[in-house]
């Protein structure tokens, strides 16, 4: 009955949080006195691929909103990927960083953090270093703008829920990239759902079936720190394996649906296509069963496989029909429901919703959300990995660190490829 009670007030909690989300959505202006005079300036730490996606939302976001944005600093780990970077913002973006702001290597973060003239941060680099990250700019009081997911283990997970709350206490802004929740199609039709349109809920799916993830290969010529970087996304300690990197968000959306996270999870998967003998740690396919806290199920798949049939969606079952939470309800009765508004760019509605907030003095924090699907996600893959049923709790205050104790170019052996029944969850 607690259990049930909880849920509840926490679901009423994000359906005034949804509300808030769509008002935001609703107004991308901020008010004309503040706009006028306050200036965006952006650090970016990570300068690859999602890094110069977010450069260009949040230039566009600072137009929607009439705010003046400026990119002030760059971080990143690699001098060459520095210096590609600057030439391609420069091409396309007409940014132009200058040296004194441009710093590289492991503690890069830190300096460009300690800058008084950064006020608006994105972290883009990847996962497994966002808690150090997260909680050293919530320390120097930076506004954030996170990629997802935020964590890779338990005690990363547990310096986050830390930094959020920190960061609330501070009155810092925290928008994370789970664009979802800034789609407005996703935000009225979850809100229709939370009011009762199709009923008691029954279950939840959520699905990212897609091809085969890129692969830069191995450098012997490297070491094994800069390879496993370099190639993250094959390696647990940087990535969290593809159930945390991408499907974070499909599970995001059911624990918006629900008001809630998992309780436990019962998963499994494996290495079907991968081979091997490749340097890379990863499975290629999950597959897991999320129970709530009143007993709903969520029934999850993603796979990293190519030449297969893709699917990337959510959708939900309840007692007086079913819908595609991006959109559309369907009821029993035949009546269909779809969502007529405009489309908008969520990756750049996001950045507005963040800059509305910061210069309104409206804090917005999406920390503990974000940081509560990346649990989600961790907890049904090491599910899965140990083929054990777990649960919320045993995950999150798990001892397991996959961070390396030091971080410097040297050696670093991959650990093995988890088997079920030989992987032991600690």
């Amino acid at each position: 009955m607690n259990t049930r009670r909880q849920s509840l007030n926490r679901r009423q909690f994000l359906q005034k949080a949804t509300v808030a989300a769509a008002s935001l959505a609703a107004f991308p202006s901020v008010l004309g006195k503040a706009k006028s005079s306050y200036v965006i300036r952006v650090g970016l730490i990570g300068c690859g691929g999602r890094g110069s996606g977010a450069l260009r939302n949040v230039l566009d976001a600072g137009k929607i909103a009439g705010v003046k944005v400026e990119v002030v600093a760059l971080a990143d780990m690699f001098q060459d990927r520095m210096q590609q970077a600057r030439a391609r913002y420069r091409r396309t973006l007409h940014v132009e960083v200058p040296n004194s702001r441009c710093f590289v290597g492991f503690n890069a973060y830190k300096e460009l953090l300690s800058l008084p003239e950064v006020n608006y941060v994105i972290m883009a680099t990847p996962p497994g270093f966002r808690p150090i990250h997260f909680a050293e700019a919530v320390k120097q009081g930076k506004h954030i703008f996170t990629e997802k997911p935020v964590a890779v283990d338990g005690p990363g997970v547990r310096m986050m829920f830390a930094a959020s709350e920190e960061a609330e206490r501070k009155g810092l802004c925290v928008v994370a990239g789970t664009q979802r929740r800034h789609d407005k199609g996703y935000i009225e039709t979850i809100k229709r759902i939370q009011d009762g349109a199709i009923g008691d809920l029954c279950a939840l799916r959520a699905y990212w079936n897609g091809g085969a993830i890129w692969d830069r290969g191995w450098d012997p010529n490297r070491s094994d720190m800069e390879n496993q970087i370099r190639n993250w996304y094959h390696f647990r300690w940087l990535c969290g394996d593809h159930i945390v990197e991408q499907h974070v968000h499909n599970l995001d959306v059911c624990n918006w649906i629900m008001g809630t996270h998992p309780i436990r999870a019962y998963g499994q998967g494996g290495r079907q296509a991968l081979p091997w003998n490749k340097k890379s740690e990863k499975w290629d396919h999950f597959a897991v069963e999320y129970e709530y806290p009143n007993g709903v199920r969520m029934f999850s798949q993603c796979r990293q496989i190519s030449h297969c049939d893709n699917r990337v969606a959510e959708a939900v079952t309840g007692c007086k029909g079913e819908s595609d939470p991006r959109g559309w309800i369907r009821l029993k009765d035949g009546s269909m429901w779809r969502f007529r508004g405009k489309k908008i760019n969520p990756y750049v509605q996001e950045h507005v919703d963040l800059i509305n907030a910061i210069v309104n003095e409206q804090p917005i924090n999406e920390g503990r959300q974000v940081t509560e699907a990346t649990l989600t996600a961790i907890l049904g893959r090491e599910s899965a990995y140990s083929g054990r049923i777990l649960t919320w709790d045993q995950v999150l205050n798990s001892k397991r660190k996959l961070m390396p104790d030091k971080l410097e170019f040297g050696p670093l052996p991959p650990p093995e490829i988890p088997i079920p029944g030989k992987y032991k969850f600690e």
